[in-house]
């Protein structure tokens, strides 16, 4: 299904519109998960130290990845209300307006992203709780590479795609690295959204400065429809990995509650 996604939107791979695609296999995986836990019937409470351990670095990892992509959204949209607000005073303060429309510029993401713990020791386990730790890594492996990508597009930077690709492991890495990977690196991380608004806010900027009248209008409308479409983007990817946090944090507090009655 992952292979078959990207064949088909190669050449618009590095849009925020697909990135959203992405960011959907993160729930997709974790309800897979859930499902293959019940099948199986293999709760977590029946889960040994190796397992629980694996779990429990994964999560954590996983939620320290969501609250970048949070600090990054937050970043984007910090700089789209800039750029609004400059539009809104360009007709009463055309000079003070173009002073303030300025590109969107990459983030540094390790500003906010904190590299988790490393992965436990693979130890050696049969039957359903070998499934279950192949399980972890499995989505250990997505999870990290899709959080990569997501957060090289909203960081403008191929280095965030390239940290968690080597996190991810082998099983990502030989399925679906290479496709990817030319296109954020062919990009240079950057979003085709934050380019075209880059791309609005120097046409804008050429116009004023020739104070020709109509372009001039042409380029502010052209740059406000560009900051509403993104405006909605980012919406739903904000939504989205809010929802997501809670679902992964959902899984741990039951881990604990778990843990907690074996005590009692």
């Amino acid at each position: 299904m992952i292979l078959s996604c990207l064949n088909q939107h190669a050449f618009n791979l590095y849009i925020l519109e697909f990135e959203l695609k992405y960011s959907e296999l993160l729930p997709m995986i974790n309800r897979a998960f859930a499902k293959l836990v019940m099948e199986i019937d293999h709760p977590m409470s029946k889960w040994e130290i190796a397992t629980i351990e694996e779990y429990f670095n994964y999560s954590l990892n996983l939620l320290e990845l969501l609250n970048s992509i949070s600090s990054s959204l937050s970043h984007l949209c910090q700089a789209r209300l800039s750029l609004s607000h400059a539009l809104s005073i360009l007709e009463t303060s055309s000079s003070l307006a173009i002073e303030r429309l300025k590109p969107i510029h990459r983030e540094n993401f390790r500003n906010h992203f904190k590299e988790g713990k490393k992965e436990t020791e693979e130890r050696s386990c049969s039957g359903n709780e070998s499934v279950i730790q192949q399980a972890v890594i499995v989505m250990r492996s997505i999870g990290f590479w899709v959080c990569g990508i997501v957060l090289s597009g909203l960081c403008s930077d191929v280095e965030p795609y390239m940290e968690m690709s080597k996190s991810a492991g082998e099983f990502v890495n030989s399925l679906l690295s290479s496709i990817v990977c030319e296109e954020i690196v062919v990009k240079n991380g950057v979003l085709k959204e934050v380019e075209e608004i880059n791309g609005a806010v120097a046409h804008l900027v050429a116009a004023a400065g020739a104070a020709t009248g109509e372009s001039g209008s042409n380029a502010a409308k052209e740059l406000e429809r560009r900051l509403e479409e993104i405006e909605k983007l980012l919406e739903v990817v904000g939504k989205d990995t809010n929802h997501l946090f809670s679902e992964v944090l959902a899984g741990r507090n039951e881990l604990l509650d778990c843990l907690r009655q074996q005590k009692q």
